[in-house]
């Protein structure tokens, strides 16, 4: 049996694989991303990870997708294993169509963010501070403020390194397909360089305050004053 765990919203996708492994304590976790094919193999030809109807755990296995051949690889011994035991492929990211196919039998279990948050996300420019208040509240109703700021702060680090369109420096930047790229370029062209570096200067503030156990209102609060300054 295999299992597909996948979509934007990543704390709830490891929350459930963080009780899987709870419920399954004698589960095997591979790096999908870096395990080469002879370690795969071997472990699977030495009775290792394969065998007794063992649950496997590989993450960021579509990581490969650009090495066709390793990939390929590592699919095939996959797919004939699936029979005798539970596999897990967990990504941080919402796959599309064409690569749940690879797997037509899997379970699929997609976790989405609410289309509340990308609105929040999309809507943020300078000078529309109780505009942005508003859309940050109705996120809330469908995901929590640390999921929400964790996103804001990579919006806002996105949106630094996308001001210059020849500086897609960031690994997540690298990843963004051609479409995303283009959204993120036109809404950070609605600040000025020297705006953007306040706002991050800002965020990094209060995440540290937060972490730090320094803040000294609610995390929404003190959201909702940052944005009103934009």
């Amino acid at each position: 049996m295999i299992t597909i765990v996948h979509g934007s919203d990543i704390a709830a996708s490891r929350n459930y694989l963080g009780s899987l492994r709870l419920s399954t304590p004698e589960a095997v976790l591979i790096d999908g991303a870096t395990i080469s094919i002879t370690d795969f193999q071997q472990a699977l030809d030495s009775g290792g990870f394969f065998n007794d109807g063992k649950t496997i755990i590989v993450e960021h296995l579509y990581n490969r997708k650009k090495a066709k051949k390793e990939f390929d690889a590592l699919i095939a011994i996959i797919q004939g294993k699936t029979l005798e035991n539970e596999i897990i492929l967990w990504e941080d990211k919402e796959l599309d169509k064409r690569s749940l196919a690879i797997f037509p039998h899997a379970t699929i279990k997609n976790y989405k963010l609410p289309q509340t948050l990308f609105l929040f996300l999309d809507s943020l420019q300078p000078s529309k501070g109780r505009q942005l208040v508003q859309l940050f509240h109705q996120a809330l109703s469908g995901a929590d403020e640390e999921m929400i700021f964790f996103m804001l702060i990579r919006q806002v680090r996105l949106l630094l390194a996308l001001h210059d369109k020849t500086n897609e420096t960031i690994d997540e930047a690298k990843r963004l397909a051609p479409w995303q790229l283009n959204k993120l370029q036109r809404q950070a062209k609605q600040f000025s360089i020297e705006q953007l570096i306040v706002v991050h200067t800002r965020f990094f503030e209060l995440d540290k305050a937060m972490k730090t156990g320094e803040l000294t209102s609610s995390l929404s609060t003190a959201i909702d004053i940052l944005l009103l300054d934009i």
